[in-house]
């Protein structure tokens, strides 16, 4: 947008040439009253000479040719509109209605003073500006590595004001609160506002001398000029300091308080660790699982008495072992759950050693006391073995025979569960900075990012402000394990939190900041952060011996076929799981690539995605955007859709032994003794013989031994029972055989037939 010069001398009450003038000195070179200026630096002029006050009669003129310089600017261009906000319009008419009321009692006291009546009656009804130079006087240019002495204000009265309102200087120590306007940020650095807004230009930043700029920006530019800002907010008393306030103990004893334990469910597939939650929640939740075993981490929160119990419920099935880790190392508390008609087996094992690993409190559950077989000597003995004795065995382990399909015995272990919590005394302080875990991620239709997160620290609130690895979160609501919105929720709590800026991983930390703005510069520094980890090389010396099996490596690594997949599952665990299972398929002739992973549905970008590198989409428990399969479909990509993790690794498998030229096997099909030789015309020879094993058969291939030793091999062309063609002789009959090509047959020589078979190869 741009302002012709004839307008400004009008605005400013000067002429045309006065303002050329005026501008040629500040660096301007314009030829006639017709050129133009770009609106920044025109509103910049007219407001330094109206704010003099020598131009204006009164605060009513001032706003009627403000609006038309408005007007002026607006009609000439609109790629740099010059608006001034309603919040800017109402702040400078309450500084115009103040600076009268100032000016009135300022009369009234020199008028009882009585010398100051005719010096006071001179000034302008408007409370003066900082000083500014004339139109015959232009300002120096500024200096950029130079700082800049602050103006000194013309009155005593407006310098008390800008010292509470807009800030004061103290030496090279600028304060200011914001919102920091352009204006009176100039005026505090001893600058122009055109100087300023020249400075802001610099640094790609359009803004009026009426507009805000941002806290960040004003440091670097405090920097630039020598001073040092302090910016205090609204509200806060210079002579407090903010440290003081947020540097509490947060591990003060006295501020501790009782939480609820988190209790982890462990054991191995299909020993009753959901059915278990079923019981003490009063739910079917094993009726919505896919296969009928849990696939994610559940978490819940009940009432037992006067007492609250956090659960979490993990998978049993083998893919699942990072999300049971994750899951023993968030608990006070760990139930391990042991069928009595099976015992320990291998997924039970190994949460125990999760178990053990986080140092949790160790209850066992032996379920299915119900079923025919139980046997809970036959647990307690495994138990013993592995050194973790029952307590009615001389042991420390509590241990509680139940059955979770019938609920007995349910009530008893709650009992105990609640009887170790008061034992460890667990306690945390509700009014600390709030922090907790990510225990499971996804993209949910219609309300974008969700993760379910439990509160270890402090108490989180709608509206605050987290930041969890690589996203942040502006708290927009959160949902308890009933679906019931929740205000608060206090530390041990499970909800599901909505308005992440992305997914989050399962199993990150998340942290509270103080502001949205203070979460988005904690997640650019953790980018920042692991941007700089990648580039490090992993070993600055490398081995020879393991350069050699490097190079090795990616020499058969460029022979080996590819087959590339992109993953989209439903939460972030069960893609964590998927991509963990993945990893541990081993081939030498067929090489896994996941080129993405993440959650929600298959979308058509994915198809494209697909389709560029050739890859196949693999959907673990997800649907399908509209159009997807018909975009598919156009695009030659294959799409697999499955809500079972182990079917989802077997068709992975399968697909890349497709890949795979099949493996040509070589079947033994008939073997004939040369007893005879016979000699034909034209020099040909026919071997008598006798069929001992199987048969022999024309057309397929055989080969002629003598000893150890193989004399030919091809396809048996001539099959003759007495003097008829045969096509097939079977063991016990006598033939005539020819080999293609071969006619040196002697007696004892033995001819063996097969046939090639191709068969599926194995990865």
């Amino acid at each position: 947008m741009s302002v012709r010069i004839h307008a400004i001398a009008k605005e400013i009450k000067k002429t045309s040439k006065e303002v050329l003038e005026i501008l040629a000195d500040r660096g301007y070179k314009l030829k006639s009253a017709s050129s133009t200026i770009d609106n920044i630096t025109a509103e910049s002029l007219i407001d330094e000479f109206k704010l003099t006050g020598e131009q204006i009669d009164n605060a009513d003129d001032k706003e009627s040719d403000g609006k038309d310089l408005e007007k002026i600017s607006t009609e000439s261009s609109s790629a740099i509109p010059l608006v001034k906000s309603k919040e800017d319009l109402e702040r400078e008419k309450k500084e115009k209605e103040d600076a009268e009321q100032e000016k009135q009692d300022s009369s009234s006291i020199s008028s009882d003073g009585g010398a100051g009546d005719e010096t006071e009656s001179a000034q302008p009804t408007m409370a003066p500006p900082p000083p500014t130079t004339t139109a015959s006087a232009p300002p120096p240019p500024v200096s950029a590595g130079k700082p800049q002495v602050p103006a000194p204000p013309v009155s005593s009265s407006k310098k008390d004001d800008e010292s509470e309102e807009d800030g004061m200087v103290e030496g090279n120590l600028v304060i200011v609160k914001p919102p920091i306007v352009v204006r009176d940020f100039a005026v505090l650095l001893g600058l122009k506002p055109f100087q300023l807004i020249s400075e802001l230009m610099e640094m790609g930043i359009f803004a009026s001398m009426n507009q805000t700029i941002e806290e960040d920006v004003a440091r670097k530019i405090a920097k630039v000029k020598g001073f040092d800002l302090e910016i205090k907010h609204r509200g806060e008393k210079a002579d407090q300091p903010k440290a003081k306030k947020e540097k509490i103990d947060e591990d003060d004893e006295t501020l501790l308080q009782l939480r609820p334990p988190v209790v982890c469910i462990l054991g191995h597939v299909d020993h009753g660790k959901t059915t278990l939650l079923d019981t003490i929640r009063k739910a079917n939740v094993v009726a919505r699982e896919a296969g009928g075993i849990t696939q994610h981490v559940g978490s819940y929160q009940i009432t037992h008495g006067q007492h609250k119990i956090t659960f979490l419920d993990t998978p049993g099935h083998a893919a699942f072992s990072k999300i049971r880790e994750r899951g023993a190392n968030l608990t006070d508390v760990s139930v391990l759950v042991v069928a009595a008609d099976d015992g320990f087996m291998p997924q039970t094992d190994e949460a125990l050693k999760f178990a053990q690993r986080s140092q949790s409190t160790l209850i066992v559950a032996i379920n299915k006391m119900d079923t025919k077989g139980a046997d809970a000597d036959k647990v307690k003995t495994q138990m013993q073995e592995r050194s973790i004795p029952s307590e009615d065995w001389g042991g420390e382990i509590v241990t509680v025979p139940i059955s979770a399909l019938n609920g007995d015995n349910v009530d008893e272990l709650l009992d105990m569960i609640i009887l170790q919590a008061e034992v460890m005394e667990l306690k945390a302080n509700p009014d600390a900075n709030s922090e907790g875990v990510v225990i499971e991620a996804r993209q949910e239709v219609g309300r974008g990012p969700t993760a379910t997160v439990i509160v270890q620290k402090g108490t989180l609130k709608i509206g605050d402000a987290i930041h969890c690895g690589e996203v942040y979160c502006k708290i927009k609501a959160m949902i308890d394990d009933q679906g019931n919105q929740v205000k608060s929720a206090p530390p041990s709590t499970p909800v599901n939190i909505l308005g992440w800026s992305g997914v989050p991983a399962a199993g990150a930390i998340f942290k509270r900041c103080k502001n949205e703005r203070e979460a988005r510069r904690e997640v650019d520094e953790y980018l920042q952060l692991e941007q700089e980890v990648e580039s490090v090389p992993a070993d600055d010396e490398p081995d020879e011996s393991s350069g050699v099996d490097a190079l090795f490596a990616a020499i058969s690594k460029s022979k080996a076929t590819t087959y590339k997949v992109i993953l989209k599952a439903d939460v972030r665990g069960s893609l964590e799981a998927l991509q963990g299972s993945l990893e541990l398929i081993e081939s030498d002739k067929v090489l896994l690539e996941v080129l993405q992973g993440d959650v929600g549905p298959v979308t058509k970008n994915d198809i494209q995605m697909a389709k560029t590198s050739g890859a196949d989409v693999i959907g673990f428990n997800v649907k399908l955007d509209n159009g997807v399969m018909g975009e598919a479909k156009h695009q030659g990509v294959q799409v697999f859709q499955n809500n079972i993790i182990y079917e989802i690794i077997d068709l992975i498998k399968d697909n890349m032994t497709d890949l795979l030229e099949p493996e040509v096997v070589e079947k033994k099909t008939g073997r004939a003794e040369v007893r005879q030789v016979f000699k034909l015309s034209k020099g040909r020879t026919v071997a008598g013989s006798m069929v001992m094993e199987g048969s022999i058969t024309r057309n397929k291939g055989a080969r002629l031994l003598r000893g150890n030793e193989v004399l030919a091999e091809g396809k048996i062309d001539t099959l003759k029972r007495f003097k008829d063609d045969a096509t097939e002789v079977k063991a016990g009959f006598e033939c005539g055989i020819h080999l293609e090509g071969f006619d040196r047959y002697e007696e004892g020589d033995v001819i063996e037939s097969y046939e090639l078979e191709k068969t599926r190869p194995n990865l």
